[in-house]
């Protein structure tokens, strides 16, 4: 068994010292929880909504910077996946998360798809996500709209990832009454149709006007919800990544090994293309 935990804290914009406590002060939160993962929200170090680039640039720090080395010496035998801008060495802002432990950074994965105002501050990441090799199981990495590609939840699954991991922000939107906000029921959706566990950490509180979701939630590999938020407090669960091996659903069926891409091809038009 693993224990996840997701911290749904409530970053300020623009103010890296704030945000650096109330990042280390989780992580040892965390790790007195006994967590075996502790994931951050989207852009923890700095916030999300900016008034433009150069404020984002001006509290956006590389993978090597002491913050991130602070984080990893924090988490000792901890795994953490948190969010950060990141100033690339090509100069772009990119909207990141790290994996990383006592050992030092694992993985940097850049946001391969921007939502609304975040094209006019960052440069969209082009590699895909990485599937992660940890003590607390094979983790894929997404960030927030991310979410919302089958293609590439169905990608992480496809190369072994037991657990998909993703800082998010999801700005409140209008749902019924007794509803689940709908970026749950897409990840509930992605976890089941996949066969992995998911541990989503979203943020709090109102940022600039923007009020927040705060739709932390940790799914087992059926979909289910094993954890969501309360207030403020850590999301804890306990959970088997191994069991995300097992892709079978009945008898004669394989969530993976049923599929038949043939058929799938890419769903777009192509021109002078008809249906019949």
């Amino acid at each position: 068994m693993r224990r996840v935990a997701c911290a749904p804290l409530a970053p300020r914009v623009g103010d890296l010292a704030a945000n650096r406590t109330l990042t280390l002060a989780a992580i040892g939160t965390a790790r007195r929880r006994g967590a075996d993962l502790l994931v951050l929200p989207e852009l923890a170090t700095s916030g999300y909504v900016f008034a433009d680039a150069a404020e984002a640039r001006s509290v956006a720090v590389g993978a090597d910077d002491r913050l991130i080395s602070d984080w990893a010496e924090a988490a000792g035998e901890l795994t953490l996946v948190a969010g950060f801008c990141e100033l690339g060495d090509d100069g772009a802002l990119y909207n990141s998360a790290a994996v990383l432990d006592g050992d030092g950074v694992r993985a940097v994965y850049r946001k391969t798809h921007l939502w609304d105002r975040e094209h006019l501050v960052f440069t969209p990441g082009s590699a895909p996500p990485p599937v992660v090799d940890t003590r607390a199981g094979r983790l894929g990495v997404l960030i927030c709209y991310d979410l919302e590609f089958p293609e590439l939840t169905r990608s992480l699954a496809m190369r072994g990832a037991e657990v998909i991991v993703a800082p998010v922000n999801w700005p409140l939107v209008a749902r019924p009454p007794g509803e689940r906000p709908p970026e749950v029921v897409i990840a509930m959706a992605a976890a089941r149709t996949n066969r992995v566990f998911a541990a989503i950490c979203d943020r709090t509180g109102t940022e600039r006007g923007q009020r927040w979701t705060a739709g932390t939630t940790i799914l087992d590999e059926s979909g289910w919800v094993l954890a969501e938020s309360v207030e403020d407090a850590l999301v804890v669960a306990d959970l088997d990544p191994v069991r995300a091996r097992d892709k079978s659903l009945s008898g004669r069926n394989d969530a993976l090994a049923d599929r038949r891409p043939e058929l799938y091809g890419t769903g777009e038009a192509q021109p002078g293309a008809s249906a019949r």
